[in-house]
């Protein structure tokens, strides 16, 4: 069917309003590219409906006239899942305009968001009822739930809670076609048949539009305690996890693995960052845990796990914030990592995870074949590692005359050589989207056929965001 852009823009406008509708050059380029500027695509308008029912026309009318919906959030990814590809049929849909919280219920614990809603409005919105609301990424101030779930993110506190799909008792979806599936619900318990919800989850907007959540909350922790260390080497730092967990009854919220590298980085592009132990080791660890109780002794139980690990030879060195002030300069020190890495210049980016017992090995190994391709390239390789995560990132060199893009094809072969070995995933929480389609065909190539059929029984023409995931 041949397009008739002008056709398409009046029937999205009669939907949401003209003033809800961006069809300019200017107005669109904001929605065009990853705010990281890796990708880049077109489309004939951006439509920014405003309830469930906009959504379900603007499906109706783009299956009608063989349109491709590109749901996008907050436009925080990193594997270009929100961004269009060139195609010339392409319409965004931003969820920003989907931003009311529906209901918070201090009974069930839960809050029923729309999927505009962006993550830090939610964390806020929850705290005035004692409650709290565990996702936490770099990015909250800016990223959207919707895509949170679309992506199943997780972030700094999965080692506690679990990522974005744990958080989730219920979403609302809209399908290519314009079906509403109303699968919001705040119960912990439901096996009626299958749970849908998990479909959505992780698919990117590759099956529908989720337009609403209903979420698992929790009390406000009251008590809090929070250290940083330097660590013999990073095995010492799975046992110090594991103490740490035994000493505080499961309560380790938090627990990053940040190399020397990173903190210099950090430190040079942000000089009025503390300097929290002297003579900074290879690697280094910041801790929290959390309670609710009124009077926990939980600094207590950290200082004197600290101290035994001291004893044993596991860390080197460690401060424990005494105050709310040096928690926050503790916390801000990891928040800059990803800022210090893009003025640090170009990067290539990964999201790994793999059994805990092989992180030593496979760091050390994947350093010398990283140096082996690039030598002079810097090692930004950080992490949650509680929960398995490892941001493996390489850094162009100081003074870069080479593109350092060149290399990013022998660093994703070197990483998949890697995962195979180790028997890990290059995909942990920031999604597949246009960058990991290879990938995921590779090292999953007997469930895609499955995924495949599960994406054409929901999206027969292919017209939710396509040319993702698979």
């Amino acid at each position: 069917m041949p397009l008739n852009s002008a056709k398409i823009i009046t029937a999205l406008g009669a939907i949401v309003g003209d003033k809800h509708l961006a069809t300019a050059d200017a107005d669109k380029e904001k929605y065009l590219t990853d705010w990281r500027g890796v990708y880049r695509g077109e489309a004939i308008a951006v439509v920014k409906p405003a309830t469930t029912d906009e959504v379900s026309r603007i499906l109706k009318l783009a299956e009608a006239e063989n349109i491709a919906i590109i749901p996008q959030g907050g436009n925080t990814g990193l594997c270009g899942g929100a961004t269009p590809d060139t195609g010339a049929r392409n319409v965004i849909l931003s969820t920003e305009n989907l931003n009311k919280i529906r209901e918070i219920d201090r009974e069930s614990q839960t809050i029923t968001a729309e999927a505009g809603c962006v993550l830090d409005t939610i964390k806020t919105a929850v705290e005035t009822h004692g409650l709290f609301f565990p996702l936490n990424l770099g990015a909250r101030g800016s990223c959207q739930i919707g895509g949170n779930l679309a992506t199943n993110a997780g972030g700094l506190n999965v080692v506690r809670y679990g990522n974005a799909r744990a958080l989730t008792l219920g979403i609302e979806a809209v399908l290519m076609g314009g079906a509403t599936l109303p699968l919001l619900s705040k119960l912990k318990k439901d096996n009626m048949g299958y749970d849908l919800k998990h479909f959505f989850i992780g698919a990117e907007g590759t099956l529908g539009v989720i337009t609403a959540a209903t979420l698992q909350l929790f009390p406000k922790p009251l008590n809090l305690a929070t250290a940083f260390v330097g660590l013999r080497d990073i095995d010492a730092g799975i046992a110090l996890l594991q103490n740490c967990q035994r000493a505080s009854n499961q309560s380790v919220t938090a627990f990053e693995l940040i190399p020397k590298t990173i903190i210099d980085a950090v430190t040079e592009f942000y000089p009025d960052t503390p300097q929290f132990i002297a003579n900074l080791p290879r690697f280094c660890a910041l801790i929290e845990m959390t309670s609710t109780a009124e009077n926990d002794a939980l600094e207590n139980a950290l200082a004197q796990t600290l101290a035994d690990a001291m004893a044993e030879g596991l860390i080197s060195d460690a401060t424990i914030a005494s105050n709310a002030s040096q928690r926050q300069a503790l916390w801000q020190m990891r928040e800059r990592v990803p800022e210090a890495e893009i003025k640090a210049g170009k990067a290539y980016k990964s999201d790994i995870a793999l059994p805990l017992k092989h992180i030593a090995k496979f760091y050390d190994e994947a350093v010398a074949m990283a140096q082996a391709i690039s030598p002079e390239a810097r090692i930004f390789g950080f992490g949650h590692l509680g929960d398995n995560n490892l941001h493996f990132n390489l850094s162009e060199p100081r003074n870069s005359t080479t593109d350092f893009t060149r290399f990013y094809p022998e660093f994703d072969a070197m990483l998949m050589r890697l995962m195979e070995k180790y028997h890990g995933t290059m995909s942990a929480e920031h999604g597949i989207g246009q960058k990991k389609r290879s990938m995921l065909a590779e090292s999953k190539a007997e469930a895609v056929p499955v995924m495949r059929a599960i994406k054409t029984a929901l999206d027969p023409k292919n017209l939710m965001n396509p040319h993702k995931i698979i």
